[in-house]
């Protein structure tokens, strides 16, 4: 062999050897089972990783060693912050679909009355409307599946509906007491994070956000400018219940109220070097007047977006003290398909102070009860200037402000306690009103189709003396005696009812529009707004 060919094969021939040694390494590691050494040396194995290896392969019965694995994790997730979470597999794509602010199905809404699948609502142009749904319709089947008759939980009947885009669902009707049948092409269906977006009273415009997901800030824009074109010169923006999501649309929709490259939001955390988000480009909104409209459900996203609009004095905040949620969360994604999302970094306004509320390493209980707190101690009712044991700041036009324990208001706007239902009996009071609220749109839904306005749809259901019977006897069904409520509570309660009936007509937006009717708090921004 000569020296050309010898330069040529002399590499070949030693990568061969060394992955042969190596596989024999392995080889024989493995043959010596757990205390084999590594081919760097001895292996970093953890007591809590030899602990299951020992456990699958001692153990006197057969275990299941993901489920082990599973309270294992959740018990060291449980040992951080309140927000650091485990996340199974399962669970992880409906989470997901909501960030990324869409799903695949048919686009209908159902509720169970009586073990009977009603269809409530349906997308307009949808696949469902398109295969010829209508809402009112009773769901037999899907896909040979038995729906209507049998109970089953809203996730089961959400199963035979979801799906990748093109397959199909072959589904069973019963719409006039006559059997049909259609097959329903699954599509990409929208999760919309606006729910109303109007002409509230002329000149300032409303916009509702329900969350913060990768299609939020597109949405906001094509509902900002649409406003705008009608004559919207101030604003109301509502967060309150959102209860955050995609930072990057919040810090987007910050930089269309503030000028030039005024900061947003930093986060920084032990691994996390300091990131800073600042305005970038001119905004459709810098200078008209702003309020925003926040309450204890309103967190992470809202309370960035909530704080530097604060801290450069550039909105009037209203309401009730946001949540506190001022840690930062990346998603991880494991092995088998599940994933943690793991707190990385703080948030921090732009004149320094922390969102995050206090809490303890290990114990989420009290940090959960925490704002069931403020209604038992009266936070909720009677302002909160009391409450802050946080740093004081200064905003960019001297105001102060508090660090440590979520957003404080400038204007502060109690919770309407008049109204309340007991705690326990809400969720029964909701399900009544939904049921009875849809019953009531399909019996006289000639009648309300010819209804164009929310306050025209107030005046009818106040004038009709048949709906306060008519709820009382969906509520007896739940052991419930609407004559022992209270005159106003009575009157609230078909207020809300009202709503409801609003939302069978005209989607959410109609339910915000009716809701807004009677609001408190945006009744005060409609009078600051007037000054």
């Amino acid at each position: 062999m000569n020296k050309k060919n010898i330069q040529i094969w002399l590499p070949v021939l030693l990568s061969v050897s060394l992955m042969t040694g190596m596989f024999f390494g392995y080889k024989l590691k493995d043959n010596m089972g757990t205390y084999g050494p590594s081919f760097f040396g001895k292996a970093h194995r953890t007591s809590l990783q030899e602990i299951l290896d020992l456990v699958k392969q001692k153990y006197v019965d057969t275990v299941n060693i993901d489920s082990l694995g599973y309270f294992v994790i959740q018990d060291v997730m449980n040992q951080l912050d309140p927000h650091s979470v485990y996340i199974p597999a399962g669970e992880l794509q409906q989470i997901n679909e909501d960030m990324q602010g869409n799903f695949q199905g048919v686009g209908i809404e159902f509720g169970m009355i009586n073990d009977t699948a009603y269809v409530m609502s349906i997308l307009p142009k949808g696949p469902a409307e398109t295969a010829g749904m209508q809402a009112g319709d009773i769901i037999i089947s899907a896909n040979d599946s038995l729906v209507s008759g049998k109970k089953l939980n809203e996730d089961r009947i959400k199963g035979f509906f979801r799906g990748p885009k093109g397959s199909e669902v072959h589904v069973k009707l019963l719409r006039n007491k006559k059997q049909e049948e259609i097959t329903i092409q699954r599509g990409i269906i929208p999760l919309k994070s606006v729910d109303a977006a109007y002409i509230i009273e002329p000149g300032t415009g409303f916009i509702r956000l329900n969350k913060f997901s990768a299609t939020t800030y597109e949405e906001f824009m094509e509902n900002l400018e649409r406003l705008q074109k009608e004559g919207m010169k101030k604003l109301i923006l509502d967060l309150r219940g959102n209860g955050g999501g995609m930072l990057d649309d919040a810090v987007q929709i910050a930089d269309e109220f503030l000028d030039g490259n005024k900061e947003i939001v930093y986060t920084e955390g032990k691994s996390s070097p300091r990131q800073d988000y600042t305005a970038r480009r001119p905004g459709l909104f810098e200078t008209g007047k702003l309020i925003v409209l926040i309450d204890e459900g309103s967190a992470s996203a809202s309370e960035v977006l909530a704080g530097a609009l604060q801290d450069w004095d550039r909105a009037t905040i209203m309401g009730r003290r946001s949540f506190g949620k001022g840690l930062v969360q990346d998603q991880f994604t494991l092995s088998d398909g599940s994933a943690i999302r793991l707190t990385v970094s703080r948030y921090y306004t732009p004149v320094g102070r922390s969102i995050q509320k206090p809490y303890v390493h290990g114990d989420n209980t009290a940090y959960k009860k925490e704002v069931s707190e403020r209604f038992t101690k009266g936070e909720i009712y009677h302002g909160d200037s009391s409450a802050h044991n946080g740093k004081a700041y200064k905003t960019k036009g001297g105001r102060v402000v508090y660090g440590g324990g979520g957003i404080s208001p400038n204007i502060y706007i109690p919770f309407d306690s008049v109204d309340m239902v007991p705690k326990e009996k809400k969720a029964v009071y909701r399900e009544i009103l939904y049921d009875a609220s849809f019953l009531y749109y399909l019996s006289n839904k000639a009648q309300l189709k010819k209804i164009k306005t929310p306050s025209d749809l107030q005046q009818y259901t106040n004038a009709d003396a048949s709906v306060f019977p008519f709820l009382k006897t969906f509520a007896v069904k739940d052991s419930i005696n609407l004559d022992l409520l209270s005159t106003y509570q009575q009157q609230t309660l078909k207020k809300f009812f009202a709503s409801m009936v609003g939302r069978q007509l005209w989607r959410s937006e109609g339910y915000i529009k009716m809701k807004n009717l009677n609001d408190p708090l945006v009744n005060k921004a409609l009078e600051e707004m007037r000054k």
